[in-house]
């Protein structure tokens, strides 16, 4: 076999090995129940705030308590140690990374679904 190929091999191998390790890692979405299975590694849980539970903020702390209910209706209390985002109630939608613990949720970033801008000048149009 001509140096050449040999060389193209392994290259070609190593990008398939990159290529695996990154689909391997690709995050999915998860529910509350399946993140605590996989307890302490990171995951991605898509839900809602709850309203009707409390939100909780200790600026001394720098620390945020809600509870959250993912899409298949599990709710569950979550613990996030960074100032609460600006408009945070009115939050259509919340991405949580991060992970399960025996008692919570602890996530690490919070990426949130607003009501558009839009949306309530349609409503205003329409009264």
């Amino acid at each position: 076999m001509k140096r050449n190929h040999l060389l193209g091999l392994i290259v070609l191998a190593v990008l398939a090995g990159v290529f695996l390790a990154t689909f391997q890692d690709a995050s999915t979405y998860q529910t509350f129940p399946t993140a605590e299975g996989q307890m302490g590694e990171e995951c991605v849980v898509i839900g809602t705030l709850d309203l009707n539970d409390s939100i909780v903020f200790n600026k001394d702390k720098m620390l945020l308590r809600f509870t959250a209910v993912d899409k298949d209706g599990n709710s569950r209390t979550v613990y996030y140690n960074k100032p609460k985002p600006t408009d945070f109630e009115r939050s259509e939608e919340i991405t949580l990374t991060g992970f399960a613990t025996d008692t919570a949720f602890v996530t690490t970033n919070i990426l949130m679904k607003c009501p558009s801008k839009y949306k309530e000048k349609e409503k205003l149009q329409q009264s």
